[in-house]
């Protein structure tokens, strides 16, 4: 043992470069896995985010006015008092669109519990003259700060005056300071109001004293919550509650933001981290087939094979294990003082769940990884025989083939020539080294496919099964007919298509459950769904449905469905599957002719207006409100890619992992194959040719290593991108088909990149190869 470690020690000494790249590749490698799953974390935990950096409250008690909600911070297990808050309901409107929304009084400075995080514009700040608010469109006094989803709703932004409608029915017009995030239940159309914050003045002039209260506790213990609601209640009395919000709903809303985004990343941390094992053993295997002679001498004076591998394992696991340390104490420490929303990611990591898991599992799990394959490396080293000299009367490549003679009797420049034999010598070498290369370049190909479905919900959302990009109710049943109201519609600029349609819930056969029945279009003018599977409707008793649906139902495209809608049967034929980003694809769509067979006098609940390519929906809502006056409710329709949109600095920083993991691989090819030629080397010096050629044969040699492994990872990586895209679409009820591969030319970037980056890389050892004097290479041809 003490021969072992001596032996260690002079090894360490002899070769410290060598060692000092191993530990700082592990050590990036592993510090850029956490630092992606810090991102990841910070993305797939929205709320959870938002409610540490706010220090959110758990509870949130709506009361009527007078409630002595002081009392409640004498309550056990209460941290902290959010409030509490004066509130009146209101209706906010802008640009067409209207929501309600519950204005809370606010001071100039935020809160410490349950502080809003604005996210543009500003907080509020007291005007300076007057109190109050004006009800002209120009007035400067009175400001709110709306909350993310309400101002999503509102389609309003920092700078903008919003018409304000308050209890008593008198309009306000308020400037938009800013937005924020808070850690409360999400505003949806239909649902609950909205948030937004004023002034103590601001708020007197809208409510003129019809005020409720609103109050938030922060707990000690969450776990807590029910029975803290329930002694809260008490001290306050039932009949001055009016409603009552817990953590649990606020996260149940955004949970699925949490499961999409979970089951995007998993496929790429796993395969990143199996990457980037796979470098840190490389470059370690590297390592031990560059000591062969020292082995052989080893062995001669009496090393076991047993001690070998020992020495050999110990050794690397040593080096990963202080890399790994290293890369871990680095995040643990530093990454909250990096720069930009990557160092505000890894601080608010600390807080999120399972952080320690994260923290533990992907340094262990890579040092698994690594070991096994360190292991694999150190038994070879073990069954090295003791003769160097061996070494020398193997044959180090295969003959030069028919092709390569005739390529060099054709006069192509030896350079290319011997670059291709060097790139690819034996088919098995051949076939690892590009494998192993073409990993991270596939994976990030991958990660493009995920950013160009993003992109594809943005620049085409009719092909993700979202034609209409607004949607118009009529508030006034008695006003204007059908057929007025879409020729009014059907006028306003940039609005190519009106479609009529209802909605009603029908059950599933079997009564087990209820799904959302459609009727949109006419048989006239259809609306266009974006089918993937059977065709559109053309016929009577047609339909399409949406991935869950068919899920629900256990049937596939071809099927006749039976369901029950207000007690009366309705049977459908199901003659296409269309992308349903809607109700988790639990949605079924015919004609407005079809449901008025079941009921003659149905009238349309709603219109789906498609518009104009490069049409501006803001514009248009603005049109239709000029149009129709206050008679309409004007609605955005969502866009799932606003729920993923974090996920792109997720995506970024998986590509940035990938690329270092990547240039890891080809650092150790590039000297891995620069030593194992060392005698190839001095025999071409000798033969005649020069430095330049013998520097330009390892470039090339390189550089086609890598455009083999960027062509084989780019093709494979579409491949499986697409597919895993289109399951994760399947498996959310939205349906296959959704995936988009990148655009050729972002391809070609890709490869591209990776040869120029292997060229790049191969400059430094080609220079220091070509310079060598033939003394130098001799002692390695034994």
């Amino acid at each position: 043992m003490r021969a072992t470690v001596r032996w260690a020690h002079a090894d360490f000494r002899a070769h410290r470069g060598e060692a000092l790249f191993v530990v700082l590749a592990s050590a990036g490698i592993i510090a850029s896995l956490l630092l992606a799953g810090a991102l990841f974390s910070y993305a797939a935990n929205p709320w959870q985010r938002i409610f540490n950096q706010s220090h959110g409250a758990h509870i949130w008690l709506h009361t009527r006015a007078g409630a002595d909600t002081h009392a409640l911070a004498g309550l056990d297990g209460v941290a902290a008092l959010a409030g509490p808050y004066r509130t009146t309901a209101t209706t906010v409107e802008s640009h067409g669109a209207r929501a309600g929304v519950t204005l809370r009084a606010a001071a100039v400075d935020p809160p410490e519990t349950a502080r809003p995080l604005v996210t543009a514009g500003g907080w509020l700040t007291r005007p300076d003259t007057g109190t109050g608010t004006r009800t002209g469109a120009d007035s400067a006094a009175g400001s709110v700060v709306l909350e993310a989803s309400v101002a999503r709703a509102l389609w309003a932004e920092p700078g903008d005056t919003v018409r304000l409608t308050g209890p008593d029915g008198a309009p306000h017009a308020l400037r938009v300071s800013g937005i924020a995030e808070a850690a409360e239940p999400r505003y949806h159309p239909g649902g609950g109001p909205g948030i937004g914050w004023v002034l103590d003045a601001t708020l007197d002039e809208i409510a003129h004293g019809d005020t409720g209260q609103s109050v938030g506790l922060r707990l000690a213990d969450p776990d807590d919550t029910d029975f803290t609601v329930q002694r809260a209640v008490t001290v306050l009395g039932a009949d001055r509650v009016a409603r009552v919000t817990k953590w649990q709903q606020a996260r149940a809303e955004a949970g699925g933001d949490d499961r999409l985004l979970g089951q995007v990343f998993a496929v790429f941390g796993l395969g990143a981290l199996v990457a980037a094992a796979l470098a840190a053993a490389g470059a370690i295997g590297a390592r031990v087939r560059g000591q062969l002679r020292d082995i052989a001498i080893l062995k001669a004076v009496g090393f076991t094979p047993g001690q070998v591998t020992r020495g050999f394992l110990v050794q690397h696991l040593a080096f990963a294990l202080l890399g790994v340390t290293l890369g871990t104490a680095a995040i643990a420490l530093l990454g909250a003082r990096i720069p930009g929303r990557i160092g505000e990611a890894a601080a608010v990591w600390q807080d999120l769940p399972g952080h320690t898991g994260l923290m533990i599992g992907v340094p262990c799990g890579a040092l698994l990884l690594i070991a096994a394959a360190t292991s694999l490396s150190a038994w070879r080293a073990g069954r090295v025989p003791p003769v160097p000299v061996a070494r020398a009367a193997l044959p180090s490549a295969a003959p030069m083939t028919a092709l390569g003679r005739r390529a060099l009797g054709l006069r192509v420049p030896p350079a290319l020539v011997l670059g291709w034999r060097a790139a690819f010598p034996r088919r098995g070498r051949t076939l690892v080294s590009v494998a192993r290369l073409a990993l991270p370049l596939a994976l990030i190909t991958v990660a493009l496919v995920a950013w160009s479905t993003l992109d594809q919900f943005r620049d085409s959302p009719a092909r993700m099964g979202l034609p209409a990009a607004l949607t118009v109710r009529a508030e006034q049943p008695g006003g204007a007919s059908d057929a007025e109201l879409e020729r009014t519609l059907a006028a306003v600029p940039d609005v190519a298509a009106v479609h009529p349609g209802a909605e009603v819930a029908a059950l599933v056969p079997g009564q087990t459950g209820t799904i959302t029945l459609r009727g949109l279009g006419t048989a006239g003018s259809p609306y266009p769904s974006e089918v993937v599977e059977g065709r559109a409707v053309e016929g009577p008793d047609e339909a399409v449905a949406g991935q869950g649906l068919l899920d629900l139902l256990g049937v596939r495209v071809g099927a006749w469905v039976r369901m029950t809608v207000e007690g009366r049967p309705q049977i459908l034929h199901l003659v296409g599957r269309t992308i349903e980003p809607e109700s988790g694809g639990r949605v079924i769509t015919t004609t407005l002719d079809a449901l008025r067979e079941r009921d003659p006098g149905l009238r349309p609940d709603f219109h789906a207006l498609v518009l104009r390519k490069g049409a501006d929906p803001r514009a248009v809502s603005a049109g239709l409100a000029t149009a129709a006056g206050a008679a309409l409710e004007i609605r955005e329709t969502p866009d799932p890619a606003d729920r993923l949109e974090p996920a792109r600095a997720v995506i970024a920083a998986l590509i940035g992992v990938l690329a270092l993991i990547g240039l890891t691989e080809l650092l150790t090819l590039i000297s891995t194959g620069v030593r194992d030629r060392g005698r190839d080397l001095l025999a071409l010096r000798a033969i005649g040719l020069t430095p330049r050629q013998i520097g330009a044969m390892i470039v090339t040699a390189a550089g086609l290593t890598a455009l083999a492994s960027a062509g084989l990872g780019t093709v494979l990586g579409a491949l499986t991108g697409s597919r895993l895209v289109d399951a994760q679409g399947a498996s959310s009820g939205i349906g296959a088909g959704i995936a988009r591969i990148p655009p050729v030319p972002v391809l070609s970037a890709v490869v591209a990149a990776a040869v120029i980056g292997a060229v790049l890389a191969a400059l430094v050892p080609a220079t220091r190869t070509a310079r060598r004097r033939p003394a130098d290479s001799l002692s390695e041809t034994l």
